[in-house]
This record gives C-alpha cells, structure tokens and sequence, in this order.
C-alpha cells in the first residue's frame, strides 16, 4: 500500500471518528441550545459511542463479505446525513438521532482498518495499521481544536455542517482513488460472520484484548469528555477556542501511532503494552494537577494520548496477526469493547464531575487505567492463553472452504 492510500485511509478515519466525538469541546452550548441539563450533556457523546457499538455488531462484519471499498464510501455518505441531521436540529431528540446515525457508519473506521491489514504484507501490517490508526486519534483530537474555533466564530452547528461535507467529499474521493477488492475463493454468508462473533469471546487473544480495550478508551473517554467542564469553570474560565487547543497535546501523544505499528513489527507488541499502561497511571498524576497547573496538564495529556495509542495500535496487530482470515470481524468485536469504554467514560466523568469536581474525575480515569493494567498482567500468566493462541484455533466459518481474506487488485502499491 502506497503513502497516498495509507494517508487517504487515515483521513477517512479521523472524519469518522471527529463525528463521533465533536461535541466534546462544545457540550455546553449544545446542551444550552438544546435544552439539555449539564449533568446529562455527556449523552452527546455516549450516543454517538452506543450507535457505534451496534455498527460493530451489524455492519462491519460486513467487511469480510463484501467489497470493503464500497462499503467504505456508502458508510461515509450516511455518516454525512447523520451530521447534518444534527447541525439543523431545534430540540434534543433530532440531534441525537442524527448523533446515533453518524455512530453507526463511523464504524468505517474499522473497515478502513481491516482493508489496510489486507493490503498489506505481513512484515509491513503494524506500520500500514498503525499510521491508518494515527487518523482516528488526529480525528478525535484534532476535532476538539477545529471544534472550537468554529463554535466561537460560527457557532456548534457548523461543526457538523463542516464534517458533513467532509465526509461526502471522502466518499468520492475512495471510490475515485482506492482499487476494488479480488476475492479469495467464496466468502462466508452475512448471518455466519455475525454468528461467529460470539465464538470469539471464548478465544484467550481476543478476550484479553478486549477488556484491555475496554478500560484503556473508558480512561480515555474520562479525560477528554470531562475536560471541557473542567476548563471552562472556576479557577481557568476557557472559552471554546482556547479548551480545544489542549488537543494539540494530545495530538503530540498520538504521533506514537506509526512508531507503535513499527514496535509491533519487531515482535514487541506485549512488552511495550505494559510499559505504556504503566505510563497511562501515571499520566494521571499530572492530569489530576489541572485546578493548579496546566503545564502538568499539558504533559499528563501527551503521556495518556501516546499510552492509548500505542496500546490500541499493539491490540490490533496481535489480532489481526491473529486472525488473518477474518479482519473485519475481529476488529469489529475488538472495537465493541472500545466502543463500551468509551461510551463508560463519557457518561459517568461528567455526573462524577458535578458531585466531586475534577479529583473525582482524575481518581476514576486512574481507575480504570489500573484495570488496564490488571487486565494485561493476568493475560501474561502462565495459566493464560494470551497472545500464544495460534489462528488454527479459531474455527473457520461453517460452510465456507476457504479463507474470506482478500487483497487489493492493484500491483504491487496497493
């Protein structure tokens, strides 16, 4: 896979995924707007997080049946509708609905995923995966400084006018750019890829990668969705602009992706988990500091932005390392628990914020990357399958004689 599609693939990431997570710098005016209490505006993005959880269970099985560059373009064209649902909303349900919409198509974040896991050789797959990934984080980051600027000019309904836009113009551009899939023998039905989720939670590799995922994006989803609150109070008073532009520093943590990719190429995904997990706690010591200082923030906030990326990125290689012959659905699954933890966070940092202010919220993100942490540990015991279980253990799907693996048609670039 050349440069050209691998950046292609990470912008549509970062679309996607900004769709899911824009409201984070503007939770106040969105819930003043929209009639909204304070206590509940962390369902901007807890909606989002739950539409997404239900694209990972029915759509991006999808991606080992059918060609995954058209259903990159198609899911990119809803997720615009689902934006400008929200951008032209007068009340709360609309706008969560359209919120709910762009949730479930931003799972083409995991279809993006998994093409770039099939198009690439094996020596290359953490490289390729980790620079597609680096979008998601740039995406999620980025959109807080792009969030706010645009509120304090236009408002927060041209937040999702613009990424409306954008991902239309993505669609295109993927069907303009990216080759078509060539199949690989017959692929498997729709309701055997779905029904095959469920015989991954019994698989060691799988279920320790999942949980991992699921308490790193609850530490995560604590940070960045309480963060907002935090700033704008007593004793900062930070507008929209100036909260959004603490995304830079989680973008300078995010640049870890492709430097992970390439850690896991060399065979050292599971040591460095464990050091970045480690890390993520102790991002939070600096984190928990923000009523006093926000140059601690600032360094707690690269540290945790890096720990989570290069976590995530060491997840996914394993597994697709582990499972070649269905990356769509175990990235899907893997994503699920991403998905919950993200969605956790989200909701509860903001009604723990209003009771017990930002210690609470640093006590409960600390929470969390310490079940991380616990989570990785027991998954290195002896006793533990782990990252040994072999991909002959995972049955292949009933009824099909081959693998659903497909490369890109193009030569050799793609």
């Amino acid at each position: 896979m050349n440069a050209w599609r691998r950046l292609l693939l990470a912008v549509v990431c970062g679309v996607a995924v900004a769709s899911v997570y824009a409201a984070q710098p503007v939770l106040v005016p969105m819930g003043r707007d929209l009639g909204v209490p304070a206590e509940l505006t962390g369902w901007f993005v807890a909606t989002g997080q739950f539409g997404y959880l239900a694209g990972l269970l029915l759509l991006v099985p999808l991606g080992d049946v059918v060609d995954r560059r058209r259903l990159i373009a198609v899911h990119l064209a809803i997720t615009s509708v689902g934006m400008m649902l929200t951008a032209s909303s007068s009340a709360a349900w609309p706008a969560f609905a359209g919120l709910a919409t762009a949730g479930v198509f931003a799972v083409v974040v995991q279809i993006a995923v998994a093409y770039a896991a099939s198009a690439s050789p094996p020596a290359e797959r953490g490289r390729n995966i980790g620079v597609v990934t680096s979008g998601v984080v740039v995406g999620i980051l980025g959109a807080r400084v792009a969030t706010g600027a645009l509120a304090d000019v236009w408002g927060w309904r041209s937040v999702y006018v613009v990424l409306a836009v954008l991902s239309l113009g993505l669609a295109v551009l993927v069907l303009a750019v990216l080759p078509s899939e060539a199949r690989v023998g017959s692929p498997p039905g729709y309701r055997e890829v779905v029904g095959s989720l469920g015989g991954l939670l019994g698989q060691g590799a799988f279920l320790s990668r999942g949980l991992n995922a699921f308490f790193l994006f609850a530490s995560f989803g604590t940070l960045w969705s309480g963060l907002s609150m935090s700033l704008a109070g007593a004793p900062w008073q930070l507008n929209e602009t100036r909260i959004g532009l603490f995304g830079i520093a989680g973008l300078a943590g995010a640049l870890g992706a492709a430097r992970a990719g390439r850690w896991a190429d060399a065979g050292r995904a599971n040591p460095v988990s464990g050091l970045a997990l480690a890390l993520l706690i102790l991002s939070w010591a600096a984190i928990a500091q923000l009523p006093w200082s926000l140059w601690l923030l600032i360094i707690g906030i690269v540290a945790l932005d890096f720990a989570v990326q290069a976590v995530h990125v060491s997840n996914q290689h394993v597994l697709t390392a582990t499972y070649p012959d269905r990356l769509s659905s175990v990235i899907g699954g893997y994503m699920v628990f991403y998905s919950l933890g993200s969605a956790l966070g989200a909701a509860a940092t903001t009604a723990i914020f209003t009771t017990y202010g930002w210690t609470g919220s640093s006590i409960l993100g600390s929470g969390f990357a310490i079940c991380a942490l616990v989570v990785w540990l027991i998954a290195r015991q002896p006793t533990g399958r782990g990252q040994k279980e072999s991909p002959a253990e995972l049955p292949a799907y009933a009824g099909s004689g081959t693998r659903s693996g497909r490369r890109p048609t193009a030569e050799p670039d793609a």
